[in-house]
């Protein structure tokens, strides 16, 4: 797939699109966010938003159908920084630069709303996210010890790198 086939389109996330969201965070995480946390997530006012190929590309029945999600992403907006809580694509559309797509949206709302920072969480184990926001120039800031569940089962944790990016700020 390349740029010009299909632009991004970020829409609002509403609790219609949770059913898709859901089936999609499902096969992504080793402990996946519930209905529940989305729901909250919502109602505290979180940016979220569901990731579609624009409706003007749109080609019913191929992976350019506007019906079918792509990706979604969770941001909460604090005072002077942007934290991405989750950002999520689709497994079928991996690979494809959509990840570092939806990043540089993600950064563009930040400079737009004069937030000079990123901050999110990822997992140690989860190389590729790891790798691409090193690729992307986030930074390591810090560790969060005991962040992630890792065995339901066994109630083994997993910390969580603390990484964040610097936002250039029009004057």
């Amino acid at each position: 797939m390349s740029e010009s086939i299909a632009e991004l389109s970020f829409l609002p996330m509403q609790a219609a699109d949770l059913d898709a969201v859901l089936a999609i965070e499902a096969v992504s995480h080793f402990h996946p966010w519930t209905k529940g946390n989305f729901t909250d997530s919502l109602a505290a006012g979180h940016w979220a938003y569901c990731i579609r190929p624009q409706v003007d590309q749109a080609v019913k029945g191929s992976y350019l159908d506007p019906d079918i999600l792509w990706a979604y992403c969770i941001l909460f907006p604090a005072v002077d920084e942007l934290h991405l809580l989750n950002i999520t694509v689709s497994p079928k559309l991996r690979q494809l630069g959509l990840a570092s797509r939806m990043m540089a949206a993600i950064e563009g709302v930040a400079a737009q709303q004069k937030m000079p920072r990123i901050i999110l969480e990822v997992r140690p184990s989860n190389t590729a996210a790891v790798a691409l926001y090193q690729k992307l120039g986030y930074e390591q800031i810090g560790v969060r010890k005991n962040y992630y569940p890792a065995d339901p089962q066994l109630g083994n944790r997993e910390d969580a790198l603390v990484m964040a990016k610097s936002i250039k700020l029009e004057l």
